[in-house]
């Protein structure tokens, strides 16, 4: 009963939600959309021939928005769920900790890229500190594969939630990127934790 009534309000929640209408009308597949399309606009980091990686893709939000700007680039989705296709983006299943799946995504490029995506984060368990600290660790993987894939000047972007191990990735950040930016779009839902890490060249 418990359960049912805790799925009823969040489905509710889901309707009152702006963003989440917005989504449905022009055909995105989730909110997260709308918050790569602030980013962007802060930012300005896609472009028509941006070679793009798009971590924890599924069901494809961020990698929507992308194809709008990258006309001329390549754009490839990863995820360790499935994802419908779409036109002009490649997709990839498998496990970002699995170096076979950092293999193919190297092999898929043939080079070095410009930016990493990464709106990746843990299925939550109830416990915040330790959602927030599993969605930590999902940063710090993307993190280390972006350094090896991503061109001198190229972008990180990253979800992260507030907590104890945000200190880490601070570090870990500044100390390999010249400018780390925190920022949290307006259509983050308010309660959220979440901020996103925007990395640009590395030192």
């Amino acid at each position: 009963m418990k359960k049912n009534k805790i799925s009823k309000n969040w489905i509710n929640k889901q309707h009152r939600d702006l963003y989440f209408k917005k989504s449905k009308v022009l055909g995105y597949r989730s909110r997260s959309s709308f918050k790569l399309i602030e980013i962007d606009k802060k930012f300005r980091f896609l472009n028509k021939n941006t070679y793009l990686l798009d971590l924890g893709s599924s069901p494809g939000g961020w990698s929507q928005v992308a194809i709008e700007k990258v006309t001329n680039g390549k754009i490839l989705a990863v995820d360790i769920k499935d994802m419908k296709k779409i036109n002009r983006v490649s997709f990839l299943k498998g496990d970002l900790l699995n170096s076979n799946t950092c293999n193919k995504i190297k092999d898929y490029f043939d080079r070095k890229i410009d930016v990493v995506i990464s709106d990746m984060a843990t299925n939550t368990t109830g416990n915040k500190s330790l959602d927030s600290f599993n969605t930590g660790q999902l940063c710090l993987n993307a993190m280390n594969l972006s350094l090896k894939i991503l061109k001198s000047n190229g972008v990180f972007l990253s979800k992260i939630f507030m907590g104890s191990i945000f200190i880490e990735i601070n570090n870990k950040a500044n100390f390999y990127f010249k400018k780390v930016i925190k920022f949290k779009p307006l259509s983050s839902r308010q309660e959220s934790k979440e901020i996103y890490l925007y990395c640009k060249g590395i030192r």
